[in-house]
């Protein structure tokens, strides 16, 4: 066996020294162009390149030490918070935290008490969390140009535990944002946006996440409107009911029978279109707790969206995407009650 090594010599390492300099510093300026972009630019595609570059951006040197720089969930953050700014929408604060240097949002209608940030996965994939509960509200992919909406974490966070603290109208304000901001991206950034149980469209239907539903469900809304102002009733074609709610809201519960699949879904109808089911949720008690109640039966389909290898997009089901953050909104929560809350699969 031979005994031969690789010498290297004094005047190579020096030579190695001198490259890794140059190339840090090389780097450095080009991170310091990045982050005046990011800080600077009013526009909205600039600012969009310049967070994706910096959030991949590996600073690690043999040789040489960056000084603290921030992580690519910050730079998230502060993407987020320049873009509604663009737009005139102060709703969200973002500041720097102590003493770990991390971006932080609040929302004003909330208070300081609630925290979010975003967290990044393996896969790059940043999800806008709130940090008290751990519930990711919303995903975003800046690569792909998506974003979109986690319905199991709006009912787990907002209808199950905010509303404890805060009024409906509270509550309505502080995803006002959220929902500006998915916009924004879609109109400024061409990205697809799923905003889930907050679309307003009234021809949105809102599937089960069980295509099938036991009737004893609806029969239970029937004994809680029995002593309520709002009127139930049954659809002309005995596919399911309708509730009758105030200013001329209307909120259904199932299927269509020209489709053979029958898969039972919510639809909320209003004469301007600007009700979410999320809404129904926050503002009538009585559905929300016939809902929670049952939710093992009634939870909302949660769909992931991706790329797909050919470039195309599609949808592809939650627990075969991504099982690790993106469960059906049936998941049980941490803080939902064991009656009100479904089991994960």
């Amino acid at each position: 066996m031979s005994n031969n090594r690789i010498v290297t010599s004094p005047s190579e390492r020096v030579q190695a020294l001198s490259d890794s300099f140059k190339d840090v510093l090389n780097l450095g300026q080009r991170y310091v162009e990045l982050l005046d972009q990011l800080a600077q630019t009013k526009d909205a595609k600039n600012l969009l390149s310049a967070t994706t570059k910096l959030a991949k951006m590996d600073l690690a040197n043999a040789f040489v030490d960056f000084p603290p720089h921030y992580k690519a969930a910050d730079y998230y953050l502060i993407f987020m918070d320049r873009l509604l700014k663009m737009h005139g929408d102060t709703t969200v604060n973002v500041t720097e935290s102590e003493p770990d240097h991390e971006f932080e949002a609040t929302v004003a209608s909330i208070g300081d008490e609630a925290i979010f940030k975003f967290v990044i996965d393996s896969r790059g994939e940043a999800a806008f969390t709130e940090q008290s509960q751990h519930e990711p509200l919303f995903y975003l992919s800046l690569e792909d140009k998506l974003m979109q909406f986690n319905n199991r974490a709006l009912v787990n966070y907002f209808i199950v535990y905010a509303l404890k603290q805060h009024t409906d109208l509270e509550l309505r304000e502080a995803v006002k944002p959220m929902i500006a901001f998915a916009k924004y991206l879609q109109k400024d950034l061409d990205f697809t946006i799923d905003l889930g149980i907050l679309a307003t469209e009234n021809d949105r239907r809102f599937m089960l996440d069980k295509p099938e539903l036991p009737l004893t469900v609806i029969d239970r809304l029937f004994v809680a409107t029995a002593d309520q102002d709002y009127m139930l009733m049954n659809l002309p074609r005995n596919n399911g009911a309708e509730l009758l709610l105030d200013r001329g809201i209307k909120l259904d519960i199932a299927f269509d029978p020209d489709d053979y699949s029958q898969e039972w879904a919510f639809l909320v109808k209003d004469p301007d279109a600007q009700v979410s089911f999320f809404d129904v949720l926050l503002h009538y008690e009585l559905v929300r707790k016939w809902y929670l109640d049952d939710r093992a039966s009634l939870a909302v389909r949660s769909n992931h969206m991706e790329i797909a290898d050919d470039d195309t997009q599609q949808f592809a089901d939650v627990e075969a995407a991504a099982p690790a953050l993106d469960q059906d909104e049936s998941t049980e929560s941490d803080t939902a009650d064991e009656d009100s809350t479904a089991k994960e699969k």
